[in-house]
């Protein structure tokens, strides 16, 4: 059996030649499209935990009949042909054929296929506990808590996006703990923000993802999760937690619109507009560590390019060459 090389492998190929390969990959995404002579081709994304590529697949070729009408998310074993358009890797797909759970359990290659976090997650875990004790107030306290409780492990699991930052297993708490680390490192600039209503914002906002978000290899959005979102979701979620927590209904109104309007924005998916201190801090923090999440989950996974490709949470591509180094200080003899 030949070996299966992973996205980052054909990455490292010589863009000067075309190399034959098997992969087993994941469909991200297929869609149909109309060229310009009106003929169907199908553009898909396939990829691995070390990333992705986008390939064009026409009518004529026998992986049309196969991928056309098939949903995202499965897995595939792929044979194929190295290739780049615009110094964009682009393979070739001669074959393609559907794998069934216990041939993807067999071939090992589950591990290949979902990424996660590049953090321990006990470890993220462990931190996050340090968070939801650094809370002074012993009524939000226990109700973000009872919270995480009722969330269970799917708060450890759950990814954060489904494409635009940290969409990976354990992305949501990996995003929920760099904000924490980022919100107790910025607190001590902004005094008109409240501690303990700015983490337990921060710890609750995204916890509708638990329920917008479902699927093993990929995570795709659930009827709730379309018809109500995220922040909706992870308002009602919280809410329930506070009231059996029996917390103040002014801490409780403060908190659910940090998390109401955490997106910052209303056509990103906000329900209103931040309007107190820490609904401005939180929704900001979560810009930045969105944005950052993105840049680094790019540079984990760069090849040889000197861009990446189109980002669109970024609206820019990203240059992935590094800066020259700190050039030393010279001292006096």
């Amino acid at each position: 059996m030949p070996e299966l090389l992973s996205v980052q492998d054909l990455r490292r190929c010589d863009a000067r030649r075309s190399t034959t390969f098997e992969s087993v990959l994941l469909l991200r995404k297929c869609s149909t499209r109309q060229a310009k002579n009106g003929n169907e081709f199908l553009m898909v994304e396939l990829g691995d935990k070390g990333g992705s590529f986008n390939a064009s697949i026409f009518g004529d070729s026998p992986v049309f009949a196969t991928l056309k009408g098939v949903r995202e998310g499965v897995a595939v074993r792929v044979l194929g042909q190295t290739e780049w358009f615009n110094d964009r890797l682009s393979p070739r797909l001669v074959e393609v054929r559907l794998l069934d759970e216990a041939e993807l359990a067999e071939s090992g290659a589950l591990e290949r296929l979902v990424a996660s976090s590049p953090l321990d997650a006990n470890d993220l875990w462990n931190e996050l506990q340090g968070h939801v004790a650094a809370l002074q107030r012993p009524s939000i306290r226990a109700a973000i808590e009872i919270l995480l409780a009722d969330l269970g492990n799917s708060f450890r699991e759950t990814p954060a996006a489904v494409s635009m930052h940290h969409a990976y297993r354990h992305g949501l708490m990996e995003h929920t703990v760099r904000m924490c680390r980022a919100a107790r490192a910025l607190l001590p600039l902004y005094p008109e923000v409240d501690h303990d209503l700015a983490l337990a914002g921060i710890i609750a906002h995204d916890t509708g993802k638990t329920i917008e978000y479902s699927g093993a290899l990929a995570a795709k959005r659930t009827r709730k999760g379309l018809l109500q979102g995220h922040v909706v979701l992870g308002y009602r979620l919280f809410r329930g937690a506070a009231l059996k927590a029996k917390l103040d209904p002014d801490l409780l109104e403060r908190i659910e619109h940090v998390i109401l309007s955490h997106q910052g924005e209303l056509e990103w998916g906000a329900a209103v507009m931040a309007a107190t201190p820490e609904a401005v801090f939180v929704s900001m923090v979560d810009n930045l560590d969105a944005k950052m999440g993105m840049v680094q989950n790019t540079l984990r996974n760069a090849g040889n390019e000197e861009f990446s490709d189109f980002l669109p949470g970024l609206k820019a591509s990203l240059l992935l060459t590094p800066p020259p180094p700190v050039e030393p200080v010279a001292t006096e003899e």
